[in-house]
């Protein structure tokens, strides 16, 4: 039964579907966290520390939060995989080019690979930078308010951190209303609505997302 559902191609966007909503809700809630850096490093450096804590005393220390990372890894690895996967078999359709040019899809559609691939990598250098810390020159473990004011006071944090977060905006903006539409939740009612949550969801997160590197060099954070 899973062996089919996986081997067929509604499956994978399905499984694909089911991951991006994982990592949607992940980003959702590591904004809300991230935004608590403009009530000051007491009550940031607190969240930090809750992460660590959370569910305890059901919980022994940093449980939770292994939990929550197995979770993405396994989200993010089904997401790519199927990603892929769907690509070559789109290829595979249609070994010959189009006698007709199909009708030209939108940026975000036609940068979503890519999009992936830069998240990826931001992926790899975001736990570098402020989980092992192995890539932040003035990290100090323990203080996580410290460690993103350092990142973010560099030239090239900020271009990396940022450049990501415009990728996540198109990559939401296109996921989001594929994922609704994979697991049938659009029709030509709801079709206007999907759309607006999908902008504004990217819209949202973009915006949040940037405006911790944007708080730092402006000196708001600091």
């Amino acid at each position: 039964m899973l062996g089919t559902l996986w081997g067929s191609t509604v499956g994978k966007k399905a499984v694909m579907a089911v991951s991006g909503l994982i990592l949607l809700g992940y980003l959702v809630a590591h904004l809300l966290g991230n935004l608590k850096i403009f009530f000051g490093p007491g009550e940031f450096n607190e969240y930090g520390h809750w992460l660590r804590t959370m569910g305890a005393p059901v919980l022994h220390q940093e449980w939770a939060l292994w939990i929550v990372r197995v979770v993405l890894l396994a989200a993010v690895v089904l997401h790519g995989v199927c990603a892929y996967q769907l690509s070559r078999r789109d290829i595979a359709a249609r070994p010959t080019a189009y006698v007709h040019k199909r009708r030209r899809a939108s940026y975000a559609t036609r940068t979503m690979r890519w999009g992936g691939i830069i998240l990826v990598l931001f992926i790899v250098w975001h736990l570098l930078d402020l989980t092992t810390l192995t890539v932040n020159e003035n990290a100090e473990p323990g203080k996580p308010y410290e460690n993103v004011v350092a990142t973010f006071s560099t030239w090239y944090g900020n271009v990396i951190y940022i450049t990501a977060m415009l990728a996540v905006g198109l990559h939401v903006r296109h996921g989001f209303w594929s994922a609704a539409q994979t697991l049938g939740m659009g029709n030509a009612t709801r079709d206007r609505v999907l759309k607006i949550m999908a902008n504004g969801l990217a819209l949202v997160l973009t915006v949040g997302f940037i405006s911790l590197p944007v708080g730092v060099m402006t000196g708001l954070v600091s």
